[in-house]
């Protein structure tokens, strides 16, 4: 169980997950309920209508959708209560909330003859708060893989009920070793399981043609590939690399928000926005990069994330210059680290005067070393050292 439902469209640690649990044992993944605010604002959504029919019984809520894994859509609606202020009435609703959550999962528990139950978590920390005492699992695993609490919506009952719901599970589970470090402080039982990513498609042994709108621009070409939200990308850095190497093309590679939109990159002559491209396409624009980017913004909602998009960069073989934080350690022997705009300056015009086969074969290697099933093989080891009473903090 988790924040997202399996039907959405963007990728999901949580599913990955499950997939892979579901290549040994058997799996019910389960859609958070629908609640009364979202069930309103967003009524015209086909996936809203199609829940609705399963809350009124016009369409099955259990799905199996492949061999050992199935869906389910509980049958029932939850209150909308997250920016409630008052303590005491957020409790007695969300324990409401909790109780008609498990009924739903018991029963499809039950229809699947489902024994000696285990339950991960992925950080849904209020609608699951009392799973633990309701469904009576063997292990109660919560899986934080970002630092929700920093996130203004997350804020107003999630610091307080985020680390109630840490300290009754069994163990906690981080994909970085930050997230694992703030969750050691409610849990001594946290731990660094790392992070799984599906990199078959970056590689540069398959890569198709250079696409139209990128191959001409000039070289060299330093890149970015993914959401551009000023929440998590330091424009500023971008504006200062492109200022002050004008000879470097800037390519930036996926949507924008109203932020990027409307900022100064714009009218740099030596910086391209490419737009959102399918995911298929992504490797090929990816290989026409000389060196790849993530200039984050610090922040108490990027410092701790483990990013995925790292992985796909160096499983290309390309050489990549990042912005330095706790989660980045990881990386360390392998992406070029930076602390500010002058940095990254540096660090660029490294990373193309360092590159050899050698180098790309070696970030290769290691990116691939990162999939979902060493990300789940270490999830099972704690989940045996807690079952035969050998977990240590």
């Amino acid at each position: 169980m988790g924040l997202q439902a399996w039907d959405i469209e963007i990728g999901s640690n949580c599913k990955n997950i499950a997939l892979e649990f579901s290549r040994n044992n058997r799996v019910l993944y389960v859609n958070a309920p629908l609640d009364y605010i979202t069930a309103l604002k967003k009524r015209h959504d086909p996936r809203i209508q199609k829940r609705k029919r399963i809350i009124k019984g016009k369409e099955e809520d259990l799905i199996e959708l492949q061999h050992n894994l199935w869906n389910l859509n509980p049958r029932t609606y939850g209150a909308s209560i997250n920016q409630l202020g008052n303590n005491t009435l957020f409790d007695k609703l969300n324990k409401h909330n909790n109780i008609k959550y498990a009924k739903q999962i018991k029963t499809a528990i039950e229809r699947l003859g489902f024994k000696d139950i285990i339950i991960f978590n992925d950080s849904d920390m209020f609608r699951s708060l009392h799973m633990k005492e309701l469904l009576n699992p063997t292990t109660y695993i919560y899986y934080t893989r970002d630092n929700l609490i920093a996130v203004d919506y997350w804020k107003k009952q999630g610091i307080r009920i985020e680390a109630q719901h840490m300290k009754k599970a069994d163990f906690v589970c981080a994909n970085s070793t930050y997230l694992a470090k703030l969750a050691k402080e409610f849990n001594p039982h946290s731990y660094y399981v790392g992070q799984g990513c599906d990199v078959s498609a970056f590689d540069a042994s398959l890569m198709g043609e250079i696409p139209e709108d990128i191959k001409d621009i000039k070289k060299p070409v330093i890149g970015y590939i993914g959401a551009l939200l000023k929440l998590r990308l330091d424009i500023d850095v971008l504006v200062k690399i492109a200022k002050e190497r004008k000879d470097w093309s800037i390519v930036l590679v996926g949507p924008e928000d109203d932020a990027f939109k409307t900022s100064e990159l714009h009218q740099l002559e030596n910086v391209h926005f490419l737009g959102n491209k399918d995911g298929s396409q992504l490797p090929n624009y990816l290989g026409a990069f000389d060196v790849a980017l993530n200039p984050q913004v610090l922040s108490p909602v990027t410092i701790g994330n483990y990013p995925r998009k790292i992985d796909e960069y160096l499983a290309m073989g390309k050489p990549t210059v990042a912005t330095k934080t706790e989660a980045m350690s990881v990386f360390a022997d392998y992406t070029y680290l930076a602390e500010n705009g002058d940095d990254y300056i540096k660090y660029i015009e490294l990373a193309m005067k360092e590159n050899s086969p050698e180098k790309e074969n070696a970030r290769a290697v290691f990116a691939r070393d990162h999939s979902w099933e060493n990300n789940v093989k270490a999830i099972y080891e704690l989940i045996e050292k807690f079952e035969s009473g050998n977990l240590k903090s």
